[in-house]
């Protein structure tokens, strides 16, 4: 083999190599992230709705029963003889009473708010989640410490000039798909919101049912 033959064979060799080095560059840049690096991907919890005995309620503005997907911003009705709870799973759950409307706002970052229109609500909270209740009118009734946990019991009453908060009044007038209080509310009654035959009283997120010696129901039904 001449001299200028193993140039030549070298010139192919060293072409050869630089080829394989670029096409091995443009692989690994085209290889996605490590598994020890991933991309987080935000995903939107959803809530389940469970309502008491399978009554139809309203979910921005449609009939909803149970099973339903709760998503948040969601506006949720209940009339005379319905009451439905909210199963926020990591976060908590919101139980509401019949003749109540509210807006229910939550995140995966562990924030949930309850803005009560009307009626009555029972937001309960687990640790690391921050609950918060307030009115329509704006301004804060009433919040959860995250480290612990907590429940807020409130009742915003047509014609009231400011909400009742951690008093019962909510459990007393029968929130909750399937809890003791009032699991005969319904017709009008305390607040023009029912008064059930039975009255809770909350402790350690339990709900403890005393039977009153008798109770008035309105019947002008009032909504």
């Amino acid at each position: 083999m001449t001299i200028r033959q193993r140039k030549g064979l070298r010139a192919i060799a060293g072409l050869v190599l630089f080829s394989l080095i670029q096409v091995g560059t443009q692989v690994s840049f085209a290889e996605p992230n490590s598994p020890s690096n991933p991309i987080p991907i935000p995903q939107q919890f959803i809530a389940r709705l469970t309502t008491r005995n399978n009554q139809p309620i309203t979910v921005n503005g449609n009939s909803a029963t149970t099973g339903a997907s709760i998503v948040t911003g969601a506006t949720i009705e209940t009339g005379a003889d319905q009451a439905a709870t909210v199963n926020l799973g990591p976060l908590g759950s919101l139980d509401i009473a019949p003749n109540t409307k509210l807006v229910l706002n939550y995140d995966e970052h562990g924030n949930v708010k309850v803005t009560l229109i009307t009626g009555c609500a029972i937001l309960t909270t687990k640790k690391k989640t921050t609950g918060e209740v307030a009115t329509e009118q704006g301004g804060t009734a009433g919040k959860t410490d995250p480290a612990k946990g907590g429940i807020l019991d409130i009742c915003f009453p047509p014609g009231a000039s400011a909400p009742t908060v951690g008093q019962g009044a909510a459990a007393a007038a029968g929130a909750g798909a399937g809890g003791a209080a009032g699991a005969a509310a319904g017709g009008g009654g305390l607040f023009g919101l029912g008064v059930p035959a039975t009255i809770a009283i909350i402790g350690g997120g339990t709900a403890a049912a005393l039977t009153p010696l008798a109770f008035q129901s309105n019947p002008s039904g009032a909504q």
